[in-house]
């Protein structure tokens, strides 16, 4: 599925969907990203991840919608797992302070990490 910039899919995982994003998540691609993930939610899952490792750019709008996807997860007592988000991405989450929401794995030395969020 295509969202202008933005290029996503859903597949099944072993805890839940997985939407994988690759190339820009704005302003102009929030509305057809927030469609994509309220249809997940609204199948009431419990764990979702998104593989952001295509992701080159997420903006505020973008970051928005994933903190209330996150939000909605935490108080069904989930989590939303972010993949491999690459630094651009991951440097905002830091920088708007909503990184903790988050379950982060990063790829380290060919092997996924755990980087624990609060929770």
């Amino acid at each position: 599925m295509a969202l202008d910039g933005l290029e996503a899919s859903v597949a099944a995982g072993r805890s839940g969907p997985v939407i994988t994003l690759s190339g820009a998540a704005d302003l102009v691609s929030a509305a057809e990203l927030t469609a994509l993930i309220s249809g997940q939610l609204s199948r009431g899952t419990v764990e979702l991840t998104i593989d952001a490792s295509g992701l080159r750019f997420a903006d505020t709008a973008s970051i928005r919608v994933l903190v209330l996807a996150a939000t909605t997860l935490n108080e069904r007592g989930g989590r939303l797992g972010l993949l491999h988000p690459q630094r651009p991405v991951a440097r905002i989450l830091a920088v708007l302070g909503v990184a903790e929401m988050f379950t982060i794995r990063r790829a380290t030395m060919g092997e996924p990490e755990a980087e624990a969020g609060a929770g």
